[in-house]
């Protein structure tokens, strides 16, 4: 059979988008990696020396100098173990790559290890003293660190079974998250004779032909059904280790720690996932139309992605388009945003290129506030990689404006208010290309797609994160979990939500078993849903108040993770405490269907 994940024939412009990390190292060789390793470790060694034991009586002014002093340890820290997760996701199979990864992992674990101390004596101070502490001017910018950093104080253990934690998640967690990486990445899929791996895979789930959908459906189950044992033996292993390391540390829930790391409350979670499920609907009068258009008996999960049958709505995009479209966009917003995006393609901040055995998906990465973001993706050239780019490149902005603002502490915001710029990045360019779009089908498909993305977004999310949650707690209740229970567990999740507006198929109940977000990340889809809807409601602010919006907007995302979300969004104008909130932003997706509805009447009345 022919592999064809490396085509050698350009087909998007985008086969040498490559990113340069010559700002990190200048090799996988560079003897600047050994040394800065080195150089690390004896920084984290001296601030051991210099602290340990003496933090109950560090008065405001000395916590402020100890925090910026732990800054550049972890500055430092995270520019050597990027640099390596960076290579690592362009060829998960390369040996070398693998070895800088573990590396760097294990310095970073014994670095850990090594000031480990200070936040756990922070948390062991009186509490009167903390406060003290805490309301000293002399803090400066530094109080909400060690005031958040409190919350923490209920779940702590010990230094020595900290130390044991970080140590063994080296060789543990991760090294089992590593491996389902590698294994995913490395998988093949038999399509017609040829071997896709799954960025091909999966773009073919868009084809017009039904035919090609179903084959390529098929091929992705019976590639993840081969894998099978081996996942799910990986899911049950990192269930059951979440499950130990929550009961020891004391955590009431599986989603408990998730929350803390969020800064959302249990409550304010429980009512967003409330919210959406109570709205399933909303999705399936979308599938109920699309089923319409398309002229189909019935539709199957096969079919989800399978474009309208207008001629406007299916065009491929060259690298060279994407690029322009998303600079504009974000330019007309604001000339800042515009400058700094501009930044990420003529700097090679970028790695868009399709490569055989490069991690699936796309991210962006923070780096360290004395270096760069960077963004990675896998372009095919759809409409829907336009979006995922305009995505990768809010997070990118949001990390480069929080860099330019904040030290190493504050640089990394909580998953819930990172997923913020990216969203409204996507709704940036969407917003600009339906403007200008005349052609009433255009838009029709335009609308479509662009809700699909939002489902993608708000609804199978929380569906996923439904899986989730009755996946942990089987798992801590049932013991190890089949595949077979995990893919009833699959099916009846996603069931909940398209009703009986998509016909899922039994041979549908593997494909939890590709997402790495439960693994790496577990409790953080529901994060994508949190974004979404609070970008609908920022965008219709944006919408109302047009220039005035901007500057606050920039506010916002140059605060980085320096407040509580609620505080940082108020000088927005949002109230994350109305408790209408999750509801505004479902009505206007609801409001969406309605006008996705109208057009469609007016494109094809005789289907109507």
């Amino acid at each position: 059979m022919t592999d064809i994940a490396a085509p050698d024939a350009p087909t998007t412009g985008a086969e040498n988008v490559v990113w340069d990390l010559s700002i990190l190292y200048a090799g996988i060789d560079d003897p600047a990696i050994e040394s800065d390793i080195e150089k690390s470790l004896a920084l984290a060694e001296a601030f051991a020396q210099k602290y340990r034991g003496r933090v109950k009586d560090l008065t405001a002014a000395e916590l402020a100098e100890a925090a910026e002093e732990q800054d550049a340890v972890y500055d430092l820290a995270i520019h050597l173990s990027n640099y390596a997760s960076l290579l690592y996701s362009t060829d998960t199979t390369d040996q070398q790559y693998g070895a800088l990864l573990q590396k760097t992992e294990e310095f970073f674990s014994e670095l850990s290890q090594k000031i480990l101390f200070f936040g756990l004596e922070w948390k062991a101070v009186a509490e009167d003293t903390a406060k003290a502490r805490l309301n000293d001017p002399e803090i400066a910018i530094y109080a909400h660190a060690f005031e958040s950093d409190l919350r923490y104080k209920p779940y702590t253990l010990s230094e020595p079974e900290e130390q044991i934690l970080v140590d063994k998640a080296v060789t543990g967690r991760n090294a089992w998250a590593r491996l389902f990486t590698q294994i995913t990445s490395s998988m093949r899929f038999d399509y017609r004779g040829e071997k896709l791996n799954q960025s091909q895979i999966f773009k073919l789930g868009y084809d017009t032909d039904r035919s090609v959908r179903l084959d390529a459906a098929n091929a992705i189950t019976t590639t993840l059904n081969e894998n099978s044992m081996q996942t799910t033996f990986i899911f049950n292993v990192l269930a059951a280790d979440k499950a130990s390391e929550d009961k020891r540390r004391g955590y009431p829930s599986w989603i408990s720690s998730r929350n803390l790391s969020n800064k959302a409350p249990d409550a304010v979670v429980e009512a967003l996932v409330q919210a959406i499920t109570a709205n399933y609907d909303i999705v399936q009068r979308h599938y109920r139309l699309k089923q319409t258009l398309l002229g189909l008996d019935g539709l199957y999960e096969y079919d989800r992605y399978a474009p309208l049958p207008i001629a406007a709505g299916g065009r491929d995009y060259a690298w060279s388009e994407a690029r322009d479209i998303v600079i504009k966009a974000y330019g007309a917003f604001s000339s800042k945003l515009g400058e700094v995006v501009e930044r990420f393609f003529n700097e090679n901040w970028i790695h868009a290129a399709l490569l055989p055995n490069k991690r699936g998906g796309a991210f962006a990465s923070p780096s360290t506030p004395s270096t760069h973001p960077f963004v990675f993706l896998n372009y095919t050239g759809k409409g829907r990689d336009v979006s995922t780019l305009a995505h990768e490149l809010g997070h990118g902005v949001h990390m480069y404006l929080s860099g330019e603002k904040q030290p190493i502490s504050y640089y990394y915001t909580p998953l819930t208010t990172a997923e913020m710029a990216s969203v409204f990045g996507e709704m940036l360019v969407f917003d600009d290309l339906l403007n200008a779009e005349p052609d009433p089908a255009a838009r029709l498909s335009m609308q479509a797609n662009k809700l699909e993305d939002s489902f993608a977004t708000v609804f199978r999310q929380t569906s996923m994160n439904r899986f989730e949650h009755s996946y942990h707690t089987a798992r801590r209740t049932e013991g190890e979990l089949s595949t077979a229970r995990l893919n009833e567990i699959w099916l009846e999740t996603q069931r909940a939500m398209f009703g009986d507006s998509v016909t899922l198929r039994e041979e549908y109940g593997i494909w939890w078993s590709y997402i790495p977000h439960f693994l790496h990340t577990p409790g953080y889809v529901y994060a994508y849903s949190f974004g979404e809807l609070l970008v609908l409601a920022l965008f219709s602010l944006y919408q109302k108040r047009g220039a005035e919006f901007v500057p606050q907007y920039l506010e916002v995302l140059g605060a980085g993770d320096s407040d509580y979300p609620e505080n940082i969004l108020a000088k927005a104008g949002v109230n994350l405490s109305d408790p209408n909130f999750w509801n505004e932003g479902l009505q206007l997706l609801s409001a969406q269907v309605d006008r996705e509805e109208a057009l469609a009447k007016e494109v094809f009345p005789d289907k109507f």
